[in-house]
């Protein structure tokens, strides 16, 4: 997906939040969808997400891999125990 494409969807989003079609949670998994899309297809590399430890449960980043991923989250949060996952 190319920059042009991407703020068309986010667009695309917003305003059938502000007509009322869709609310913020729907929004945010919309928005998140496509910027990850964007941002997997922009550096050709895998969106992975934490899980386990409170403080980084739920983080995604992308990397390249699985150990570049971990690597990554660890420089973010300080937590005691986590398994990465490619996110899909």
């Amino acid at each position: 997906m190319d920059r042009i494409s991407t703020l068309r969807n986010i667009e695309d989003a917003l305003a059938r939040y502000e007509d009322g079609e869709l609310q913020l949670p729907e929004l945010e998994r919309e928005v998140r969808g496509v910027l990850r899309t964007y941002a997997t297809d922009f550096e050709d590399a895998t969106a992975y997400r934490a899980r386990g430890d409170p403080s980084a449960d739920g983080l995604v980043v992308v990397a390249d891999s699985r150990t570049e991923a971990r690597e990554q989250i660890e420089g973010l949060v300080d937590a005691a125990a986590f398994e990465v996952e490619p996110v899909d």
